[in-house]
């Protein structure tokens, strides 16, 4: 963390303090508070370069942002449209990057329709031209692509099969808000009915591992806010006329919680290739949802409830635990990778 980044936090955990609302944002149109996320976009939160619109801010940055609105429960764009930015660079596609990045930079939310849920899929006309080359070409898509982050509302829709990525036509495309357990995240259902795809340049399975990353930062920061929280409610809930922050068997549980979200933190600083972000991904997962878990149990009755913030927190964690494929997916990876 340095200094810019620490102002970086501070700025973003600011804002937030003064304008997130998670339960209006979970009724807006959008699923989402407009205003806000322009301001975020303002603060310079996107990994896009100068060249292209952007602040400059890197992964890092953006990673601290994420953290910063994990720890709240934002519902905002940022996962959605930093995944779609990175797609794009990685596609090493000038022209699209020249057109697209500043949109997105200036707060338009970009999607990536990419299936890695078992059972969706993409396919597409072979592009007619080189492998070697960037220039765009039309073709159909045809497919259906679940848990879409953000995509029932994203102006900029991009989709991969794997293999290349493309910009969807709006025209050929059908998508629907997925209601999901977790209410502050945007989930869609894309289906392509074989409407026209521009050639944008290969898939980047780098993608993957990015998402994998900023997905742990932000579970980090909800998961240490949960503890956050969970600590300031023991400390003011008395029982037996006492504390129940006091008794020593929830100091010890609460100090098991503490190592683990930081191992957790540690985990997701680390994740900058393949193994790493598999690793980040499986440990900060089983992490947030433990400490959920254990801020449900130690909140008592009012956890449940639709008053009290705790029942989201261990919403979020089963819904992000699940997200880009589950722990037990990437500990097969694991064990692939090892033993090759």
């Amino acid at each position: 963390m340095t200094p810019e980044r620490l102002a970086l936090r501070d700025a973003v955990r600011g804002l937030l303090d003064r304008h997130s609302d998670v339960r209006t944002a979970i009724e807006a149109p959008h699923g989402h508070d407009e205003d806000l996320w322009a301001r975020l976009c303002d603060i310079g939160v996107l990994p896009i370069p100068e060249e292209y619109g952007g602040s400059g801010a890197g992964l890092p940055e953006t990673h601290v942002a994420l953290g910063e609105l994990g720890r709240t429960l934002t519902p905002a764009p940022l996962l959605a449209s930093t995944l779609a930015s990175q797609a794009l660079l990685a596609s090493g596609n000038a022209e699209a990057c020249a057109r697209l990045l500043p949109r997105i930079a200036g707060g338009e939310i970009a999607a990536l329709a990419w299936p890695w849920a078992a059972g969706d899929g993409v396919s597409v006309a072979p592009p007619d031209h080189p492998e070697t080359t960037t220039a765009a070409s039309e073709g159909p898509l045809e497919g259906s692509v679940r848990y879409v982050l953000d995509g029932d509302t994203a102006e900029i829709l991009l989709v991969t099969d794997g293999v290349s990525l493309y910009e969807a036509d709006p025209a050929g495309v059908t998508r629907s808000h997925t209601p999901a357990m977790d209410p502050t995240r945007r989930l869609a259902t894309v289906r392509l009915t074989g409407g026209a795809a521009t050639y944008l340049g290969p898939w980047s399975s780098r993608v993957r591992d990015i998402a994998l990353a900023a997905l742990s930062a932000e579970q980090v920061g909800a998961a240490a806010r949960a503890l956050e929280l969970t600590v300031e409610y023991t400390k003011t809930r008395v029982q037996f006329g006492k504390p129940i922050g006091s008794f020593q068997a929830l100091k010890h549980r609460m100090a098991d919680l503490h190592v683990l979200v930081e191992t957790a933190r540690s985990a997701s600083l680390a994740a900058v290739d393949e193994v790493s972000a598999a690793v980040a991904k499986v440990y900060c997962s089983e992490a947030f949802f433990k400490v959920a878990a254990e801020m449900v149990q130690m909140h008592g009755g009012i956890a449940i409830t639709w008053e009290h913030d705790a029942h989201l927190y261990l919403k979020r964690a089963h819904g992000s635990g699940q997200l880009f494929g589950s722990p037990q997916v990437h500990l097969g990876r694991l064990a692939r990778i090892t033993r090759g």
